[in-house]
């Protein structure tokens, strides 16, 4: 008699022929070590081709003095060494330093506090309508918001002048003032920044178990105790995130600066990222311009790496 295929009574060999038939194709499929490998090398080309081979040159390029046209001459180390005593590349350094107030403190600030009216037990009507409205600003190209708020910020008939002409202030030439100026570029990379922290942290008060917020109302936690023993711990990766961000952000800003200022007035907002322009296609120093370029992403990457080893450091 023939049970599922086989004789009674056959060799347990020829029994358990497909059982091992079956087990031997996925062993295979699963010892295949190269699969892995094919499955990254379109990627790893990819990523080869357009990152790594071009910030290659460029260190390669920092080693050189060229104009871009004429043969480069090998100077090895000395355009890092004029760096050191370049007062325009420190200048734009404590620049970059100063807007990681307006990409990253203030941002992350006005992202909590947009959050937790948001997130309230009171129902509000319209809260999608309200999320989409204050994220308007992060998908807005950079360069239309510069171009917007540098007639907003204009002393003869800008937004912002007749706004405080109501309260009877004289208009201000907020953007051709050095001491108004990179604030004013700074506050506008607040407005545009802070709508990604808010959808990292909506969508990370989401996932907290809504249980620990009620067991701390019923032991009397009122909403600041709540939002700091609570909200705060869990958002903990949404914030590193965050940081993370807007940081390199503050670091790699340029089309903000160029639109609205061009660096003026007087240097006043001149960043980094725009000297690496000025020097490469204005100077025509590509090789001094490779070296901050070098410099920048050396930094952004140690700052990158100080925030998660802070991470790794409280967990």
């Amino acid at each position: 008699m023939a049970v599922g295929g086989v004789r009674e009574g056959a060799p347990a060999s020829s029994r358990e022929a497909p059982r091992r038939g079956q087990g031997g194709r996925v062993g295979h499929a699963g010892s295949s070590g190269w699969l892995p490998y094919a499955l990254l090398a379109l990627p790893a080309l990819v990523y080869g081709t357009f990152v790594v081979f071009p910030l290659a040159s460029t260190v390669r390029v920092s080693f050189y003095d060229w104009n871009g046209l004429t043969p480069p001459v090998f100077v090895g180390l000395g355009n890092y060494v004029a760096l050191m005593g370049d007062t325009l590349f420190w200048g734009a350094l404590v620049h970059n330093g100063v807007f990681l107030l307006f990409y990253t403190v203030l941002p992350v600030g006005v992202a909590f506090l947009l959050v937790v009216l948001l997130t309230q037990e009171r129902a509000v009507r319209g809260l999608a309508l309200y999320r989409v409205g204050l994220f308007v600003p992060q998908v807005i190209p950079m360069v239309v918001v510069g171009v917007v708020w540098r007639w907003m910020y204009s002393p003869i008939n800008g937004v912002v002048n007749v706004a405080l002409g109501w309260f009877g202030a004289d208009p201000r030439p907020f953007l051709g003032d050095v001491t108004t100026a990179l604030p004013a570029v700074g506050l506008v990379a607040t407005w545009v920044q802070y709508g990604f922290a808010m959808v990292l942290f909506l969508a990370g008060i989401q996932r907290i178990d809504r249980a620990l917020f009620d067991a701390a109302a019923v032991d009397g936690a009122g909403p600041w105790a709540r939002f700091r023993h609570i909200t705060l711990p869990g958002l903990r990766g949404e914030i590193v995130v965050a940081l993370t961000v807007s940081m390199i952000a503050a670091f790699r800003v340029f089309d903000l600066v160029f639109v609205m200022t061009r660096g003026g007035p007087a240097n006043a907002t001149n960043v980094v990222a725009f000297e690496i322009w000025r020097r490469a296609f204005q100077q025509r120093e590509v090789g001094a311009a490779a070296a901050v370029a070098t410099v920048l992403v050396v930094l952004i990457l140690a700052l990158s790496r100080l925030v998660l080893r802070l991470q790794e450091s409280e967990q």
